[in-house]
């Protein structure tokens, strides 16, 4: 029997865009024996200080190897192991290479996961974080003060030196996504806690997704209606289905949308570990019911795609 090769999911947005935030849950939530993670920036070309003397930010394309990066995807697409570079975004150095085996799902995050053809071939599901510009600004002031060294006014200098990269080598990247995710604050809402965000999910139709018809039945059920699903919506390019949560969602409604998304994950043997809807600003950790949903519902279009889709090695 041919054996069965890793389903590749990548997971790319700007900088503080919640990448790591989001597949370390999902990583929780299949099992460590189950998925690994990969960190496309891991493949810098320049440390920190090169950089400044090159003039060059991380987001550039010369600053990368992303023909290894696109190689080692090949590799664990296959099945096989790879030895991974390792960059420190606390010290802008490199540290030892870190020894990578595949399991049954590999979920690769970065800023230029999909920025070429090769790589892009790699992937079975992507994804690209599109939050409101106001919350990622906000989320790496937070970030890159409490764990990288920075003060915040070299962050706002980095965010502006770093515009120009964002909108040439980033933000195309969202036109070759299957899904995009992203949380906001609704209008006239301004001052919303983060953990009441909402949440905008929007599927092309290259990605075969669940079908949600029990879990919309029951997500609104005796009370206002905060979970819509807006079918074939034309985006300018490609119809999409938009799929929104509000942040306003009681945890009596939350509740029911876990338990349906987790009827169908436990029966292919995954628990609820803590970190599923977890978020840290700055040391301290938190949590919030729009990511906790957003994850479990990306880990049962994984399952979904797995069902339908056999992946045999190639």
């Amino acid at each position: 029997m041919p054996q069965e090769r890793p389903l590749m999911l990548g997971v790319v947005g700007d900088s503080a865009a919640g990448k790591t935030t989001l597949t370390q849950g999902l990583a929780a939530l299949m099992g460590v024996e189950d998925a690994i993670l990969v960190c496309t920036d891991d493949y810098h070309r320049c440390d920190r200080a090169t950089r400044r003397q090159l003039d060059l930010t991380a987001l550039h394309p010369d600053c990368n190897y992303l023909d290894i990066v696109a190689q080692h995807l090949t590799l664990l697409r296959r099945g096989q192991a790879v030895l991974k570079p390792v960059y420190d975004h606390r010290t802008g150095t490199f540290q030892a290479p870190e020894y990578i085996k595949p399991g049954n799902f590999v979920i690769v995050e970065g800023l230029l996961a999909l920025s070429t053809a090769p790589m892009q071939r790699c992937f079975d599901v992507t994804i690209y974080l599109d939050p409101e510009e106001t919350l990622r600004r906000r989320w790496k002031i937070s970030r890159d003060t409490a764990e990288r060294g920075y003060t915040t006014a070299e962050v706002e200098a980095a965010i502006e030196r770093r515009k120009a990269d964002s909108r040439v080598f980033i933000w195309p990247q969202k036109e070759v996504a299957d899904l995009i995710v992203q949380f906001y604050r609704p209008a006239g809402e301004p001052a919303r806690a983060q953990a009441q965000l909402s949440v905008r999910l929007m599927q092309r139709h290259t990605l075969s997704g669940p079908d949600l018809t029990d879990l919309l039945a029951k997500s609104n059920n005796g009370g206002p209606p905060v979970v819509r699903l807006q079918r074939d919506v034309w985006n300018g390019h490609w119809p999409v289905d938009i799929l929104e949560i509000d942040g306003s969602i009681t945890p009596t409604q939350a509740a029911t949308m876990e338990e349906v998304l987790w009827a169908h994950l436990t029966r292919s043997g995954y628990q609820r570990p803590d970190l599923v809807g977890g978020y840290k600003t700055g040391a301290n950790r938190h949590h919030s019911v729009t990511l906790a949903l957003t994850q479990l519902l990306i880990a049962y279009y994984l399952l979904t795609i797995r069902a339908h889709w056999p992946v045999g090695l190639v």
